[in-house]
């Protein structure tokens, strides 16, 4: 039995046939849902993957990395396994199609269908560098039923971003076996790479898709977050998540937080910058190996690293300065000048959190102008985790002088809204 609908939603880049078929185990329904289609993109490797065949230590080896189907499912939706290597420096998983917002369930000969909010979560984890570990990490989150789109990770900023999307109570478990693992797994103590980190799981953002409300994914934040303080990890609310703004609790960006990084914690926290919840068992110190988490609720945002070339990394240190919103620039963007030491490479780092109110179109046009005019160059950009449909679209318009754009002639979108206002038939099966 099956149905289904073709959907996408705001920060997935792609629609997807999303099948959701009941099915009968250990004496219980449950629903297992299955992402087809895709065309092209689903034979392509590129990033992300939901079922991860890892045989030992991984370094620079070619591994099975499959989409995140049930076993007799994985030829008929794609043909064949998909294999790649996975390189010293950046390794991906395989790319799945878009997910919907949202998935069509349903029992019986005529499966009457209704629509499921789905919760995406975006933890960031202070290991880049042993990929035996995260594969044993992706599979931790994998048991709870969630589906990973994407994972990353980067051996100098020795930091890994997975993406994974499910309902709440699926995401909000993964979640917490997700935080547990990397506290026994990583000990911040010898940690060194380029980026910011106060914790082991150093970010943890839940963000609401199609059909979800903001309340929602707030509660789911907060209920994770008493979890992680039971287990003996503090953590910062933060983003809508935060209780509210006070002389005591005052309005705190993830900057701001992890300011001086794990070592300025570990004697204890500073006056103004107390956990919103602490560990008790710790006496006002964050976990000895663990540190702190920021766990958060936020909207779609963008995270991505522009690399240049022909410029001194003072000179980028000023653009990026130039460019952020604390210096006066672009609203929503956070920006960092990196040089990546073992590469040599120079890298502006940045968030824009919010790329529908700010056009990541302009803040790119602004770094290249800015770098062109240094006598350099702009080589390459990477985007972290999904690709937001905001990023493509003014390149595509400028690319090809489009007429008359705007997001609402995006087909993905308007798919999404129409199946998402209307819900989906009676489908015969």
């Amino acid at each position: 039995m099956w149905c289904g609908s073709r959907r996408a939603v705001r920060g997935l880049d792609d629609c997807a046939v999303v099948w959701v078929r009941p099915r009968r185990h250990l004496g219980r329904a449950r629903v297992h849902v299955r992402v087809a289609g895709g065309g092209e993109r689903a034979s392509t490797l590129r990033r992300g993957t939901s079922d991860t065949a890892w045989d030992g230590p991984i370094r620079g080896r070619a591994h099975d990395l499959r989409l995140g189907l049930p076993n007799s499912a994985r030829e008929s939706a794609t043909g064949r396994a998909l294999t790649a290597p996975l390189s010293d420096h950046l390794h991906r998983g395989t790319p799945l199609p878009a997910a919907a917002g949202s998935v069509a369930i349903g029992f019986g000969p005529y499966l009457s269908c209704k629509m499921v909010p789905i919760l995406e979560a975006v933890p960031n984890f202070s290991e880049g560098r042993d990929l035996g570990w995260i594969g044993e990490l992706l599979q931790v989150i994998e048991r709870e039923s969630v589906e990973v789109l994407d994972w990353t990770a980067d051996r100098e900023h020795h930091r890994s971003v997975v993406t994974y999307i499910g309902d709440l109570e699926s995401v909000e478990t993964a979640s917490i076996a997700a935080a547990l693992f990397a506290m026994d797994g990583i000990d911040l103590r010898t940690h060194q790479g380029l980026h910011p980190r106060i914790g082991a799981l150093d970010v943890l953002p839940f963000v609401p898709l199609h059909d979800l409300t903001m309340d929602l994914a707030v509660e789911s934040a907060r209920r994770v977050a008493g979890r992680l303080a039971e287990e003996g990890i503090p953590v910062y609310l933060y983003g809508e998540a935060r209780y509210g703004t006070t002389a005591s609790r005052p309005d705190r960006s993830l900057a701001s937080i992890r300011r001086g990084g794990f070592e300025a914690l570990q004697g204890g926290f500073p006056a103004g910058r107390e956990p919103d919840l602490a560990a008790p068992q710790w006496l006002g110190k964050p976990h000895p190996t663990a540190g702190v988490t920021c766990v958060g609720a936020r909207r779609v945002l963008l995270a991505w690293n522009v690399f240049v070339e022909g410029i001194s990394f003072y000179a980028l240190k000023a653009i990026a300065r130039e460019l952020r919103e604390s210096g006066g620039g672009f609203k929503h963007l956070r920006a960092l000048a990196l040089e990546l030491p073992e590469s040599g490479r120079l890298q502006i780092s940045m968030n824009l959190e919010d790329p529908e109110a700010t056009s990541p179109y302009n803040v790119f046009g602004a770094i290249e102008e800015r770098v062109e005019a240094g006598g350099g160059q702009v080589v390459e950009t990477e985007v972290i985790g999904m690709i937001p449909d905001p990023l493509v679209l003014p390149a595509a318009v400028d690319r090809f002088r489009i007429l008359h754009p705007g997001e609402s002639r995006l087909l993905s979108r308007r798919v999404a809204e129409h199946v998402s206002a209307r819900g989906i038939s009676h489908t015969r099966v």
